[in-house]
């Protein structure tokens, strides 16, 4: 059996997660340590005791899932599961940056930093109210890239997220995704809808924050991971540090090519995914894109426990 570790992006964050491993783990609570003395504040506090609505912003969601999804890392390891049993690791958008610190390729430390950086500037890149994105289900990358073309009429829509073979998410200005939406259902689309997110992410409009992290990632050290990033803008293994920091700027703007990334990874002998972090979002994903794969989800100390008893 061939596993690859897979980390969650934004939207799997709840309050409340993680709080359980780092009851029961020391190690997992380490991790949340190091994220708190790296912001230089309680972010723990707000992951388990704040407002949905605080962790949901974007410049606090992003460090907090890796938090999350590194103490489950943590906690494996304590059950005897090493980062290095995966012949792959990859990530959703942030979670590429959760992927790339669980394989020892960027600290802890310098992860949280930069996802907070991350947070902010894709925030601060289009104002609020300016930008959408919208879930296109029931067509597949090339018709929703192709209804983003229709859609932009001179504005920015492109398609961000290539989710699996019946979720395409498209971004950019507001008024060019609203028409992607009705151009959608015309294409035969089972539902478009906006999402609630606070900015167009994986679009063009990104540029300011794919410039802030390309300064950012220069002044940080990135180490050869120990097991191969599958990357979301390649949908293949790099492990070469220079071209990680590369890719990691092109992410900001260019597409996760998430579906694409599971099947390299079936094509290359991977039979299971772990999915390792908040939520099991990415589980859902994988079932509808490769049926013969097997998923599992460690985000909770039972899910661990689960693990000795198969």
């Amino acid at each position: 059996m061939t596993t690859a570790f897979v980390f969650p992006g934004q939207g799997a964050q709840s309050i409340g997660m993680g709080q359980a491993l780092a009851q029961t783990y020391p190690a997992a609570k380490a991790v949340f340590d190091e994220v708190d003395d790296a912001l230089g504040e309680n972010l723990s506090g707000l992951i388990w005791e704040g407002e949905q609505e605080a962790l949901t912003l974007t410049q606090n969601a992003q460090p907090a899932l890796m938090a999350t999804s590194l103490a489950a890392m943590r906690a494996l390891e304590a059950e005897g599961i090493k980062i290095g049993d995966a012949a792959y690791v990859a990530g959703h958008s942030l979670g590429e940056y959760s992927a790339l610190a669980a394989a020892g390729a960027i600290s802890i430390a310098d992860t949280a930093r930069l996802l907070r950086i991350r947070g902010k500037a894709m925030q601060e890149a289009v104002p609020v109210g300016v930008g959408a994105m919208a879930a296109l289900l029931g067509l597949d990358f090339e018709a929703a890239r192709s209804v983003a073309t229709e859609a932009a009429k001179g504005e920015v829509c492109q398609a961000a997220n290539d989710n699996d073979p019946g979720q395409v998410v498209v971004s950019g200005h507001k008024p060019a995704v609203e028409r992607a939406v009705e151009i959608a259902k015309a294409h035969g689309a089972k539902r478009a809808v906006l999402l609630p997110v606070s900015a167009p992410f994986h679009c063009a409009l990104m540029q300011p924050a794919a410039d802030a992290m390309a300064e950012a990632l220069s002044a940080v050290t990135i180490s050869a991971p120990v097991v191969p990033l599958v990357a979301n803008v390649r949908a293949e293994a790099v492990t070469d540090p220079g071209e990680i920091a590369s890719l990691l700027v092109q992410q900001v703007t260019g597409s996760v090519r998430w579906r694409e990334s599971v099947l390299w990874m079936a094509q290359q002998g991977v039979t299971e995914i772990w999915e390792i972090g908040a939520g099991k979002a990415l589980s859902g994903m994988i079932r509808r894109i490769d049926r013969e794969i097997a998923t599992r989800a460690f985000g909770t100390p039972e899910d661990i426990a689960a693990l000795s008893a198969t």
